[in-house]
């Protein structure tokens, strides 16, 4: 018997152990990073947000001009699999669309067969829970939203990784990247928030518009908190009362140190744990969860 105990993928039509799911190494996805992709995660047996994720993945690949053979039931159907076939409570369940591979000798993306693949992987966390993250605000560039659209989930992440040796380099634990104007973006899987008094600041362009960001933000606004989506420069971080962030890997996390400078009283903020307790409440709200058949 197949053990799925660490994953199950679907690859190629199959349902394997992740341990044995391959691609081609011809593959664009592989070699050029020609890929979209989401992330969905499962708490307590059920899927957080799916439609909305579901939704991401298919304007990704049209904004992308790939396609995959399966409807957006089937496309759950293939997901939910994934989940029985590990036996998994709490995972980290990820889609993807390559674009495939051409014919020998062509550089003809139309020429290729987007192919199409899952898996699930027991839950992943950005950080361990409760535990606030040491950020570094590195002077790297996110790649340009004008070059590479950063609302399509993609692999171009040489800008994060190298960000994050910047990190350890400097003691920190994970980094935040910045665009051509110094102010902070993103970092490796999560977007940023800070709060001063009852105001929450997040950037508003070159980031992934995170569905973990959205429910923070739908959440804010339940507690009559201010928000603004604009810029978020160095200095608001560095005056700011609580940072924290926001990951699919995670939830709502605290963010407990800047540059080696602690934030606050170097621990999860008043607002911070509303938003993180609303959020986790959130799911056992039958409105945003989807049961899984084991």
């Amino acid at each position: 018997m197949p053990d799925f105990s660490k994953g199950a993928a679907h690859v190629y039509g199959e349902l394997v152990p992740v341990a044995e799911a391959k691609i081609s190494i011809l593959d664009w996805g592989f070699l050029h990073s020609d890929a979209t992709y989401d992330v969905v995660h499962v708490w307590d047996g059920a899927f957080f947000r799916l439609d909305d994720h579901v939704d991401r993945f298919f304007a990704g690949m049209a904004a992308l001009r790939m396609s995959i053979p399966h409807s957006r039931s089937e496309l759950v159907e293939v997901l939910s699999a994934c989940v029985a076939a590990s036996g998994l409570r709490e995972a980290y369940v990820e889609m993807i669309v390559t674009r495939g591979t051409p014919e020998p000798g062509s550089r003809d993306p139309r020429r290729c067969t987007n192919q199409f693949f899952a898996f699930a992987i027991p839950f992943v966390w950005v950080a361990p829970p409760g535990q606030g993250l040491h950020l570094v605000v590195t002077d790297r560039q996110r790649i340009p939203p004008a070059s590479v659209d950063p609302t399509v989930k993609n692999y171009h992440w040489l800008d994060l990784v190298m960000g994050q040796f910047d990190a350890y380099d400097r003691g920190g634990e994970t980094a935040a990247v910045v665009d051509a104007d110094g102010n902070l973006t993103e970092g490796p899987g999560f977007n940023l928030f800070a709060v001063t008094g009852s105001e929450m600041r997040t950037p508003a362009s070159g980031v992934l518009q995170g569905i973990t960001r959205k429910t923070a933000l739908a959440l804010a606004a339940e507690q009559d908190l201010g928000v603004v989506e604009g810029t978020l420069s160095l200095a608001q971080v560095m005056a700011a009362d609580e940072v924290f962030a926001t990951s699919t890997a995670g939830g709502i996390m605290p963010i407990t140190a800047v540059d080696g400078r602690t934030v606050g009283l170097g621990q999860m903020g008043p607002i911070t744990r509303v938003l993180h307790d609303a959020y986790w409440a959130l799911h056992r709200d039958p409105r945003h969860n989807t049961p899984i058949r084991y």
